[in-house]
């Protein structure tokens, strides 16, 4: 049997904000971590002496890291390569560079022809032979409507008949590759996708609103050994036959992944026959402290008994207490600073008990409730927008069937929360509400996804619903 080592979403560069400068090598230690958990999957594709590497596609946070993140990769990979090991490196939607004439991070590889290493940009079939035999790869890299669909095709139909559109040409696309397979040879599909079963992580965030999923119907095909994806950070196993499986992202982007377990995949496989092991990997400790006391007669002091029985050293600590607003002159700041000096990094969130901690409609606080359905609801109850109610829901129509990411990256949510804030005064009615309307699409998949209270937004909320 043929063992491959499949791994995936390493985003080397995230989650500076999580760390700090360490004086001896001035690299941020959050890059460190990400370098370490990195490595302790090359230092098991070594030791076991794997036939082949798999990589899931997101190498980095975008298409342009900077060049001692781009050199810390390639000195892991560098080693397999020492190490006589085939290596494929699929593009991920971060790998892509969307602006001028486009192209991917990883393609340099391609281009410098290192021996044994495979950039999967498009769609096609690899015949590779390793140390235990012939195996066939398919490459499967994001997807966006682009890739498959010229302009005209898509004028003047829904959002579902684009996307009707989109399955059927990577279903045609697939087949011609799946017919020239060797059906004696072992095949493996690697793709960098969302498909329609898959349960969200961090990647939710990045790329926001209903963006193009990949039916399992054509990911269970019975031509198909093992099926390597990406993309998703969070690990699942998604189908048994074949294995269907995301090995989530090797270390926590943010807070979201906080209780997920990260590591990779080893996989023996053989044609007809696959077995499948995840495998963890130690990663820095993120952890979410929550602890009310608006209730407390002394808050200092509840606040100092609940977080000095906490465990956090050297982990990434974010605080959040509950207190009301007359409370907070109680609160001794640098006591705080003194009790969570023992952890890597730490954030204090003072979060106000008030009024806007609760839902303001009913609807809302139901948690399986879609975007438009609750900005529906909420025009309902705003007697005073009905006059621009049907333009508001036209516009989250067209925000909606945008290209995941597109508003978030090249106008950016929070670049309009940013200057509404900024602004205030300067904004037009319309354009407040279209930014009050991504502010709440942001704090109802927030809720749902973290189940988390965020006062920002709900002052947010009551900051443009202020506005004339």
């Amino acid at each position: 049997m043929i063992q491959i080592l499949h791994l995936s979403d390493i985003h080397l560069g995230s989650g500076f904000s999580h760390g700090r400068i360490n004086p001896e090598t001035g690299w941020n230690t959050r890059l460190e971590d990400f370098i370490d958990a990195l490595s302790l999957c090359i230092d098991r594709a070594i030791s076991e002496q794997v036939d082949l590497v798999l990589f899931g596609g997101d190498a980095f946070p975008d298409a342009t890291p900077a060049p001692y993140i781009q050199q810390a990769f390639a000195h892991q990979f560098r080693r397999l390569v020492d190490a006589e090991i085939p290596l494929v490196l699929l593009v991920g939607n971060h790998d892509q560079h969307s602006q001028g004439q486009g192209g991917a991070s990883l393609c340099i590889y391609r281009t410098l022809g290192v021996p044994g290493v495979i950039v999967g940009d498009r769609l096609d079939t690899h015949k590779i032979s390793t140390r235990s035999g012939d195996i066939q790869i398919i490459t499967l890299p994001w997807l966006t409507k682009s890739t498959l669909l010229t302009r005209p095709e898509t004028e003047n139909i829904s959002l579902a008949q684009v996307n009707e559109l989109l399955i059927d040409r990577l279903r045609i696309a697939l087949e011609g590759e799946i017919r020239q397979l060797n059906p004696n040879l072992p095949t493996v599909l690697l793709g960098h996708l969302m498909t329609d079963t898959a349960r969200f992580g961090a990647e939710r965030f990045l790329a926001a609103g209903k963006g193009f999923t990949v039916p399992m119907a054509l990911l269970t095909r019975s031509q198909f050994d093992y099926v390597a994806l990406g993309h998703v950070h969070r690990h699942q196993i998604l189908c048994e036959q074949p294995y269907v499986v995301y090995p989530g992202s090797i270390e926590r982007v943010d807070f979201s992944e906080e209780a997920e377990e990260k590591g990779f995949v080893l996989v023996k496989v053989d044609r007809g026959q696959t077995e499948f092991e995840f495998c963890p990997i130690p990663t820095r400790q993120f952890r979410t402290l929550r602890i009310d006391i608006s209730k407390a007669d002394d808050p200092q002091a509840a606040l100092v008994a609940k977080l000095s029985a906490e465990s956090i050293e050297d982990a990434v600590i974010r605080l959040i207490y509950q207190v009301r607003a007359d409370q907070l002159p109680q609160i001794d700041n640098s006591v705080l600073h003194e009790l969570l000096a023992a952890a890597h990094t730490y954030t204090i969130h003072p979060e106000l008990v008030s009024q806007l901690a609760r839902p303001r409609l009913p609807e809302l606080s139901s948690g399986s409730i879609e975007p438009m359905e609750a900005l529906s609801a909420y025009l309902t109850h705003q007697t005073e927008l009905q006059d621009i109610a049907q333009d508001m829901i036209t516009a989250a129509q067209a925000l909606m069937a945008r290209e995941p990411m597109e508003w978030i990256e090249e106008e950016g949510a929070e670049a309009a929360i940013r200057n509404a804030i900024d602004h205030p005064k300067t904004l037009n009615s319309v354009y407040c509400e279209f930014c009050l309307l991504q502010v709440i699409y942001l704090k109802i998949e927030i809720a749902l996804m973290l189940q988390n209270t965020y006062s920002e937004m709900n002052v947010l909320c009551d900051l443009f619903l202020s506005l004339p």
